[in-house]
């Protein structure tokens, strides 16, 4: 069997800020990542800006340092069907990083960035061999190439986070540097969450015919990340597909702190699981030499 996540990739911490939960406890997130640095110096921020979604007072409309917008982010997350080629049975696997409205609601194909057309291509461009492997293994299209699901995951929604407009980079940018900082960025923020490790933490493992009860699977997401997670589900609403963690941010999406939030808002309405779900193990397709 392949290696999972934890094999693969340390845990970060750099970048998610530590966040008290109810009974005193502290959110702790796992260890030894190192924080991702921009290659160009991009827009630099003040440590103690305000949170997305958070600002007692207006924000200029050109600022850099400050998501907006949509200052809600949201990484969301699959739990495919079945093991894809070089894949492990503990994988889940990357959907996207979204920026939601702060009320819960959302803007898509915006211009604040440009689009791109050849993901694949900036990327390694500008030398980023090592993230295009690690996207092939983990940001996964459910058909056609994985190419087309991120041209798809930048252009709906990168391009409506403002801190990427080109502008932000001043003199120094060069096209497919915001690229190269949204995919970053999710991958990173990707490898703070080892679902499947928060999951089996709590007794909650796959199975072919047993459920869970769904509170027991949301809390056992949000005392891991330390924020509100919304579950997402096929079949009849039983059968455990999606998580999306949630999260504000202070400063800008490239060097900015993800901060888990506390209230879900809108977002929970797009929660449809039954009380109790299914948690499938994945299935071995035919023929493929894993």
């Amino acid at each position: 069997m392949a290696p999972s996540l934890r094999d693969l990739v340390s845990q970060a911490t750099s970048f998610i800020s530590q966040f008290p939960l109810s009974g005193g406890d502290s959110f702790q997130p796992p260890n030894d990542v190192s924080f991702y640095d921009p290659l160009t110096s991009g827009p630099s921020c003040p440590i103690d800006g305000p949170m997305s979604c958070h600002n007692s007072t207006p924000i200029a409309g050109d600022s850099c340092c400050f998501v907006y917008p949509g200052g809600k982010i949201l990484l969301t997350q699959f739990w495919d069907q079945q093991i894809h080629a070089g894949g492990a049975e503990e994988d889940w696997t990357l959907h996207g990083l979204w920026p939601d409205l702060c009320d819960g609601t959302y803007d898509q194909f915006c211009n604040m960035t440009p689009q791109y057309h050849n993901i694949t291509a900036v990327l390694e461009q500008h030398g980023q061999h090592e993230l295009v492997q690690f996207m092939d293994r983990y940001w996964l299209a459910s058909s056609g190439p994985n190419s087309r699901l991120w041209e798809h995951e930048f252009n709906k929604h990168a391009t409506c986070i403002n801190t990427l407009a080109p502008a932000c980079y001043g003199e120094l940018h060069k096209p497919g540097l915001e690229v190269v900082d949204y995919f970053q960025r999710a991958a990173a923020l990707f490898r703070t969450l080892d679902t499947y490790h928060a999951l089996e933490s709590s007794g909650i493992v796959p199975h072919p015919r047993k459920h869970y009860p769904l509170v027991d699977v949301k809390a056992a997401l949000e005392k891991y990340s330390g924020g509100k997670v919304v579950l997402r589900c096929g079949g009849r609403r039983d059968v455990l597909h999606e998580a999306w963690y949630v999260y504000f941010i202070r400063g800008s999406l490239q060097t900015g702190d993800f901060i888990p939030a506390q209230d879900s808002g809108k977002e929970a309405d797009a929660g449809n699981c039954a009380p109790w779900i299914k948690y499938l193990p994945k299935r071995h397709p035919r023929g493929a030499d894993l």
